[in-house]
């Protein structure tokens, strides 16, 4: 399978899970499952993607604006759906945070899905692409597993220039 096929099928998930949320009814105990569940495909994936994807187009001098702009609506997507967990707690009007995270999610997998692979299959042979996929997987994995503070730690490494990530690493083992 392909990179490509692999995050085609995260985003599906993701549709499904924001499609069915919004649909609730607003008093239903179901809700909190779904939300959590959405929190653990979509956190997993969007680390993995900005360390695997989005960096590895980043070292190959692909369109900045493109990736910067996907990195832009990951941290919106993300603020949301933290917004959108507190709201759930507090049984406070969390649906127009949904409606709101679901069209954005929606918005971003298209832009994605044309922009960034077409600029991606430009960039990469197939067998780098099955590579992608395969440091994918096993990186979504170990994300999987760890907890909020790493994933947090992740996130800001995404973001750093490459010249700075390995000082930033060793900082964070010794803060572990």
């Amino acid at each position: 399978m392909s990179i490509y096929q692999t995050l085609k099928n995260d985003h599906e998930k993701l549709k499904k899970i924001l499609e069915e949320l919004i649909i609730l009814d607003k008093d239903d105990h179901y809700r909190s499952t779904l939300i959590e569940d959405l929190g653990n495909q979509l956190i997993p994936h969007i680390r993995a993607e900005e360390s695997i994807f989005y960096n590895t187009l980043r070292a190959v001098q692909a369109d900045k604006k493109l990736l910067y702009h996907a990195f832009q609506e990951h941290i919106e997507i993300e603020g949301l759906f933290r917004s959108l967990q507190v709201l759930d707690k507090f049984n406070l009007h969390w649906l127009p945070t949904a409606i709101k995270l679901k069209n954005l999610i929606f918005q971003h997998i298209e832009n994605e899905e044309m922009d960034l692979f077409s600029e991606a299959k430009n960039a990469f042979t197939k067998d780098e692409s099955a590579l992608l996929e395969t440091s994918f997987q096993e990186l979504k994995v170990k994300i999987e597993n760890d907890g909020l503070l790493q994933n947090t730690f992740e996130m800001v490494f995404n973001l750093l220039p490459p010249r700075l990530t390995g000082k930033l690493s060793n900082f964070v083992k010794r803060v572990e």
